[in-house]
């Protein structure tokens, strides 16, 4: 005679879709945070860009203006031009930094009790540039 288990297929389905959505948002959460390390890298590079073809009148607010169009989620910067206390005639170079960027993991994973990733600090150095004179682009400073 043949045992009941009128149930033991719809749990065990439950228990391998579990398995199956904490491994796939697990993939989607790290390609968001690919994404993330990509932008604020882009977030950088447009950054100390403005900095060295515009020469922000506002200091770190315009540049960290152009780098939220990119990445939203920046708030610290650092804007250090080299050598220190140049005008833009004798400006070397500008290095544009972000720290303090967290990422927000949204999966589920079991035992984390924080789900901030804390990363690292992204830096971009640009020699200056004909100030106000981009050959591509009129509307760069705007």
């Amino acid at each position: 005679m043949k045992p009941k288990q009128s149930g033991a297929t719809i749990v065990e389905f439950m228990l391998v879709l579990l398995l199956f959505l904490m491994f796939t948002f697990g993939i989607l959460d790290f390609a968001r945070m690919l994404f993330t390390w990509n932008a604020a890298n882009e977030a950088t590079r447009a950054g100390a860009r403005y900095a060295v073809v515009c020469d922000p009148t506002g200091g770190e607010a315009d540049v960290l203006a152009t780098m939220q169009g990119v990445l939203p989620d920046i708030s610290t910067i650092s804007v250090v031009w080299t050598p220190p206390s140049c005008d833009p005639t004798t400006c070397i170079g500008v290095t544009v930094s972000i720290t303090g960027l967290n990422f927000q993991w949204i999966a589920p994973m079991p035992g984390s009790a924080s789900k901030l990733i804390p990363m690292p600090q992204f830096s971009t150095f640009l020699t200056r540039e004909v100030m106000r004179q981009d050959p591509n682009s009129n509307a760069i400073c705007s």
